[in-house]
């Protein structure tokens, strides 16, 4: 028996009050597992962290498929493990295997209580009209009714960062799987704070210019920074760029580092694929 108060172990007996009767209050998710799965043990903690960390918002019953043949029987279980969510007193949704974390994010998103659907709308807006603290606010709360959900942690993310709260936007966003984190819009604003960071007590860029235009490699990698900020996307690549074909050992390969971070941080701009081909002329 679990100590969490929303986890269960179930059986035959308890099968009807803890799933079919407890799905008419809140989603119930029913793991079927066995000791022998292996999938089924990476799966069960996932499934058990997600459970304490949405608070109630579904229960998740733990049925052990050698010793409750019945149940297995009953709603069709061919292999483990299978995942059943149940409302109504039904089963509604299913998956079967070990999925990793964002994935049963998703599975799950549809059957939870979600924040109103102008929230973020909502926020953007307050946002805009120089409101800072109340959209933070109301993404914050979004984000307690919705935990991991990637969109509003990346408009939270923005926020915090456009606010000057760099290190904790950063923190937010390291927190999502690591495959959120590879998404694009995730890894864009990863990259944005990156160099966001780097800014701060940088010398002047002028100063930066005039060394940069004498060979400085170290005031050419303080300039892409800059010019990240000035949103001046052609001229960090030309730098990053030029860094590369000077010096492949400076600071251990910076500059062809920062060209991929820049990479991240731009998608699918058309300047990314002429610049990938000229990153590789330089490699190869």
């Amino acid at each position: 028996m679990s100590d969490s108060p929303y986890i269960f172990d179930v059986t035959a007996d308890n099968f009807e009050d803890v799933v079919l009767t407890g799905s008419m209050q809140c989603p119930v998710i029913v793991d079927f597992w066995a000791d022998w799965c292996q999938p089924c043990q990476s799966l069960m903690p996932i499934l058990s962290k997600l459970a304490d960390e949405y608070q109630g918002k579904f229960i998740l019953a733990k049925v052990n498929a050698d010793q409750n043949q019945e149940l297995t029987a009953q709603f069709a279980v061919r292999s483990l493990p299978t995942i059943k969510l149940f409302k109504g007193g039904q089963p509604v949704d299913e998956f079967m295997g070990a999925l990793p974390e964002s994935e049963i994010r998703r599975f799950l998103e549809p059957h939870m209580e979600q924040a109103p659907g102008d929230t973020r709308d909502t926020a953007i807006a307050a946002f805009n009209a120089g409101n800072t603290n109340e959209a933070i606010r109301l993404l914050e709360e979004a984000l307690q009714l919705n935990p991991g959900k990637t969109a509003i942690v990346v408009d939270l993310a923005n926020i915090l960062a456009q606010s000057g709260d760099i290190e904790k936007a950063k923190t937010l966003l390291s927190g999502l799987p690591a495959d959120e984190q590879a998404q694009p819009d995730v890894a864009s604003l990863l990259a944005k704070l990156s160099f966001a960071s780097d800014i701060t007590d940088l010398p002047d860029p002028e100063v930066l210019r005039v060394a940069a235009e004498q060979g400085d490699l170290k005031a050419m990698s303080q300039l892409v920074t800059f010019s990240i900020a000035n949103d001046d996307y052609q001229s960090a690549l030309d730098l990053s760029l030029n860094i590369m074909k000077k010096d492949r050992g400076f600071e251990e390969d910076l500059g062809r580092k920062t060209l991929l971070k820049i990479f991240d941080m731009m998608g699918s701009h058309p300047l990314v694929d002429e610049y990938r081909r000229k990153m590789a002329s330089v490699l190869y």
